[in-house]
């Protein structure tokens, strides 16, 4: 909508305050609310003023201003306010040079699409998400000096068959036992449906829910294939969306890749297409019905993909999930329907618009506005450099020796190695100026110095159990 059609939509909505929402660097909403009888067009254009110093990996304080310009056609109606609220996303502005913050993740996303329109290889690049989180009715968790704990409690968990309940009715999906059990073993579905009555009402297009793999609530909500900064909007709001319709009904929802020992974790299996005029450009004659383009666009990604797991999988966590010799998509290379692929190609249909290729690395902590440009470039990098994916997997790895299995290429097995993997090859990403070197480096050194230095210098509980007696 149009700045004026913005306040028209505030007003036949009674809503007397905005609340102005923008992503930090490390893919976390913020926001601050303003009576609407104070603002006019103005915040469309000229923006309004915060301090920068105070969002993580932002600016220091001797040089803290910035300014947030609000995007109208992002304006909806906030679903978890009492009085009726506007919500708009902004985009942030250095206040000198009048140019987009090289640091807001939303810029790197609308600088993407502008720099896939100027090759001429396409003008859409499509997305569609599957991220997968724990509804938990409980949390706990401690870390200081002389206590590190963490404890969680599930109504479904597969350890209360036990509990005490008034009945206790044994309904409880067993470890690895959670995928699509009916009610009433999935207690959940009313939930998943009202986080996904509340998406649609955003305007967001779900495509199915359903209960995970895991125990203890794990569950899946899919969004249908849209743009990529609307779907990277769409992202933000999902997890919104998620957490607070959780919190209506006393539950807690972690996006956590591996909050639960010996059970599956969260992944955010991602798929993604190329189109131009309307025509997808992925289907072909190639292995797995894909196009040239498309294998070469794969190519791309394998080729990148240990620095683009610093996107990806961007915590330490993330690591518990992929580890080899499970289903965990941990080998670097492409195939047709093999779950332990780093990149599979979904084959329910022979549709050209449902040909697409999926990067099963991903979970569901990653800053979408970073991690999808991050692919987008390497495929970009993959057709124009026409780099090929190598030998298909087609393969049961399950029936695979150690030695057949050691030559497979693998992701990163820690976050430190992505990020080193990200430090020798980012040149692709600032093709452009799409990512630019203030960024990468500024994500480089909040994840060595926030995450994964602090970590090393703390004891582990486990290490406890192995250790105190010795």
């Amino acid at each position: 909508m149009t700045p004026e059609e913005f306040f028209k939509f505030a007003k036949e909505n009674n809503a007397e305050m905005m609340d102005l929402k923008f992503v930090d660097l490390l893919g976390s909403w913020q926001h601050c609310s303003y009576p609407i009888s104070c603002l006019d067009e103005s915040i469309f254009t000229e923006g309004l003023g915060f301090d920068g110093s105070s969002i993580r990996g932002w600016l220091e304080v001797h040089k803290s201003d910035v300014v947030a310009v609000c995007d109208p056609s992002t304006a909806a109606m906030d679903p978890f306010y009492e009085k009726p609220t506007v919500s708009v996303i902004a985009d942030i502005v250095d206040p000198k040079t009048k140019k987009n913050y090289s640091r807001c993740p939303r810029r790197v996303a609308k600088d993407a699409i502008k720099y896939l329109l100027s090759t001429g290889i396409a003008d859409q690049c499509l997305i569609g998400p599957e991220p997968e989180f724990f509804i938990f009715d409980q949390v706990r968790y401690e870390q200081n000096q002389h206590t590190a704990m963490y404890e969680i409690d599930s109504s479904e968990g597969a350890w209360n068959t036990a509990r005490f309940e008034k009945p206790n009715l044994g309904y409880k999906p067993g470890f690895k036992g959670g995928y699509f059990p009916v009610s009433p073993t999935d207690t959940f579905h009313d939930l998943r449906g009202e986080m996904c009555y509340e998406m649609m009402k955003l305007g967001i297009n779900v495509e199915a829910h359903h209960h995970e793999v895991a125990t203890a609530g794990q569950t899946e909500i899919d969004l249908k294939y849209d743009d990529l900064l609307t779907m990277c909007d769409w992202f933000m709001w999902f997890k919104y969306v998620v957490k607070n319709v959780a919190k209506r009904h006393n539950k807690t929802v972690t996006f956590m890749p591996k909050p639960l020992f010996e059970d599956n974790g969260s992944g955010m299996h991602t798929h993604i297409s190329l189109w131009k005029d309307g025509k997808p450009l992925f289907a072909g004659n190639e292995y797995a019905g894909l196009s040239k383009m498309a294998m070469h666009a794969t190519g791309g990604i394998l080729k990148h993909a240990s620095s683009i797991m610093a996107f990806a999988a961007p915590t330490t966590n993330s690591y518990r999930r992929l580890v080899p010799g499970f289903e965990a998509p941990v080998n670097l290379v492409l195939s047709a329907g093999n779950r332990s692929a780093a990149i599979r190609v979904p084959m329910y249909s022979d549709n050209p618009k449902a040909k697409r290729i999926e990067f099963r690395c991903p979970d569901p902590t990653a800053n979408a506005y970073l991690l999808w440009p991050a692919m987008l470039m390497a495929m970009i990098d993959g057709i124009q450099n026409e780099i090929e994916p190598g030998e298909p997997l087609d393969r049961n790895i399950f029936e695979m020796t150690p030695e057949e299995l050691s030559a497979i290429p693998k992701v990163p097995e820690t976050l430190a190695e992505s990020i080193n993997a990200l430090e020798k090859d980012y040149k692709y990403l600032l093709t452009g100026d799409v990512f630019t070197e203030d960024l990468v480096t500024a994500w480089i050194k909040w994840k060595r110095d926030m995450e994964l230095e602090p970590l090393m210098l703390r004891p582990h509980p486990y290490e406890f159990y192995l250790y105190y007696d010795s």
